[in-house]
């Protein structure tokens, strides 16, 4: 994939992200690396993800320093949450963070995520989860990266989520797979059902890879 090609794709799942649902306003940010380089590009403080152009993301070094060029935007606040996460992670080649209701409401509950569906199996397998940091902290960021070690999908308490994957359109189907899993959740918490979930017996060869 090239370069333009990776900015299409995340201008794409950004706007995938506010037709989902998962971020209102100018919520939640992306990133990618950049293919043929050690760099990678993040969405720009204030950027509307439904409404991004490739004049909307900075390129970033793997510490974190901008490359300069003409018509590059300012690094979103969570700028480190994405560096310290491909640092943690050198297999993923995307993040997406945004903030999902129901994950985040059940999370503030003391409820955990249930897997219902064999697309939660198969997309969001593993749910980590971090207590409250400021959004664009390093403690937010060293902490989340931490959790990324042990999962793709993690819940980052009163706030939102990380997901990470192959692609922009991976990671964001983790997100999507997050939030459906949630609301599973609490449709079944509304019923009054504690302990419904996926068969653990099956999951373990429930998805043909």
């Amino acid at each position: 994939m090239s370069v333009d090609a990776t900015l299409a794709a995340l201008i794409d799942a950004g706007r995938q992200c506010v037709d989902s649902g998962l971020v209102l306003a100018s919520g939640g940010n992306l990133s990618a690396r950049l293919p043929g380089t050690d760099t990678f590009a993040v969405t720009g403080a204030g950027s509307r993800l439904d409404r991004l152009t490739e004049r909307d993301f900075a390129i970033l070094r793997p510490d974190g320093t901008p490359v300069p060029g003409p018509g590059r935007a300012t690094p979103s606040s969570e700028w480190r949450l994405h560096q310290r996460t491909y640092l943690a992670r050198p297999d993923a080649d995307a993040v997406v963070h945004v903030h999902p209701e129901y994950a985040v409401l059940l999370d503030a509950m003391g409820e955990s995520v249930r897997q219902l569906t064999l697309d939660h199996i198969a997309y969001v397998p593993a749910i980590e989860r971090i207590p409250f940091h400021p959004n664009g902290s390093l403690e937010l960021a060293e902490d989340a990266a931490a959790a990324a070690r042990r999962s793709d999908c993690v819940i980052l308490a009163h706030h939102g989520c990380s997901t990470l994957g192959a692609s922009p359109q991976d990671a964001l189907r983790k997100a999507q797979n997050l939030e459906s899993a949630a609301r599973y959740t609490y449709r079944l918490l509304l019923l009054g059902n504690r302990t419904t979930e996926f068969p653990r017996e099956f999951r373990a060869t429930a998805v043909h890879r």
